[in-house]
């Protein structure tokens, strides 16, 4: 479980690579997605470029973030192989990969293990119900296939990220039944490190326009989720997705922990840019909270790596202990 201070709140120092933005998923509220073969892959030349520029500025987590290539699709090798490449090349420079690029089979898992301290995959809602709406055109958003990538996850013992997106259309039962079954798998593996309660946001290249799920709702289901996770499951909540400071503080009071990757960009909702880290903790210090940085791996979970990824991991934790707050000097 991870210590800290009751008053204390975490955050990822993060920066995210795209490799592609193409997927042939087609989820209504997207603002992320291309169309197949309308995004160029990201070439590792210029995903080095990016990285150097990186290493003074105190980025820890290089979050691998792609559109899905269909599972039988024939440049599903070369997709795959360029995502563990991307984060090679991160782990090479210094930072610490995290990966997440919708499901994938558990030898790809087993593959990119290998050059993760961590990766995720949002089970979003285990509702069927949004099969026949928002998820009609998502092959990859079946329940089954999110709570399954989870289990092989478990299995093959990789420091996991999962979550909820909330108002999609599901009803309070299905939020919670989301939780329990989130509960079961970390019950059952131990291996879920966060689970982020995402409100959705509606954006400019969305086709669905729907009203954003409202913060007093959001509040209501961080308090529920520390009811029903296992409490060494940490709670995220992303600040750019709360416009008022007043509901993310009432968020960490009922239970929030953490506020993820803070970056130049949210690539899921570019229309809400993350807020600047020094800005936020002195906000969040007014309340009364102290923000500081994490890796993207939790302590509990290190003995799971090794090699040059423990190295890493070891390396990151001495220059961040003992933890202090963030200033504006």
């Amino acid at each position: 479980m991870l210590t800290s201070h009751p008053k204390t709140v975490t955050y990822s120092p993060a920066y995210t690579l795209v490799p592609t933005y193409e997927c042939f998923n087609r989820c209504t509220y997207c603002n992320f997605r291309t169309d197949p073969g309308k995004s160029p892959w990201l070439s590792l030349t210029e995903a080095e470029t990016r990285l150097r520029s990186l290493q003074p500025q105190g980025i820890i987590e290089i979050l691998i973030l792609s559109g899905e290539v269909h599972p039988h699709h024939p440049h599903r090798p070369a997709w795959l192989q360029r995502i563990y490449d991307l984060c090679d090349l991160a782990r090479s420079l210094g930072f610490l990969p995290h990966t997440n690029v919708g499901p994938l089979s558990i030898a790809e898992l087993e593959r990119l293990k290998s050059v993760n301290v961590s990766m995720g995959l949002m089970v979003e809602q285990v509702t069927p119900t949004l099969l026949q709406t928002v998820h009609r055109h998502a092959p990859s958003k079946v329940p089954e296939v999110r709570l399954q990538q989870l289990a092989w996850a478990g299995e093959l013992q990789i420091p996991f990220t999962t979550g909820l997106l909330l108002g999609l259309g599901e009803t309070q039962a299905d939020r919670w039944e989301t939780l329990e079954a989130i509960a079961r798998m970390h019950q059952r593996y131990g291996h879920i490190q966060e689970v982020i309660l995402q409100p959705y946001s509606p954006g400019q290249n969305e086709a669905w326009k729907r009203s954003a799920f409202s913060a007093e709702d959001l509040i209501e289901v961080v308090g529920a989720a520390r009811r029903i996770l296992p409490e060494d499951i940490v709670l995220q909540v992303p600040p750019n997705l709360i416009q008022h400071k007043q509901h993310l503080i009432e968020c960490l009071e009922a239970g929030a922990r953490d506020l993820g990757g803070i970056g130049p960009q949210d690539e899921v909702n570019p229309d809400y840019p993350h807020p600047i880290d020094t800005r936020l903790a002195d906000s969040l210090r007014n309340a009364g909270w102290t923000l500081v940085p994490r890796l993207p791996i939790y302590p509990q979970y290190d003995a799971w790596l090794s090699g040059a990824l423990k190295a890493a991991v070891e390396r990151w934790r001495s220059l961040l202990q003992p933890p202090t707050s963030l200033t504006t000097s």
